[in-house]
């Protein structure tokens, strides 16, 4: 069981380093419009939130590849914690800008934190 929850603990951490690409590199491009429909002119007003936004992401996908290689029990809180932090960011996302984002960040969280808490690890 400590090699499925980890296992998904590196997907929540990839899926936040994908939106650090959508956001920081991606947002004014084909990919990063279509993805958030964006206008061209309303992306470049934004791109600097969005960059922000993006490093945040990064931060987030930090620890939880920081909780993959610590030792125990500092790996099992890391987990913890950042899942939180994903499910709660993910919350609110949902209730101020998509509903989508529930299934997209948060979602994810909640089955890797189930997961985590059944192995203990």
């Amino acid at each position: 069981m400590p090699i499925v929850a980890n296992v998904l603990v590196a997907l929540v951490a990839v899926i936040h380093v994908w939106f650090l690409v959508l956001e920081m590199v991606l947002w004014r491009r084909p990919l990063g419009l279509r993805t958030f429909g964006l206008s061209p002119e309303h992306a470049e007003i934004t791109a600097t939130l969005a960059a922000n936004q993006g490093l945040y992401n990064g931060f987030l996908a930090a620890g939880l590849l920081a909780g993959l290689v610590l030792p125990q029990p500092s790996a099992f809180h890391f987990k913890l914690f950042f899942l939180a932090c994903v499910i709660v960011a993910g919350a609110f996302g949902a209730a101020t800008v998509s509903r989508r984002i529930l299934l997209v960040q948060a979602l994810p969280a909640v089955i890797a934190l189930v997961a985590v808490l059944l192995a203990g690890a």
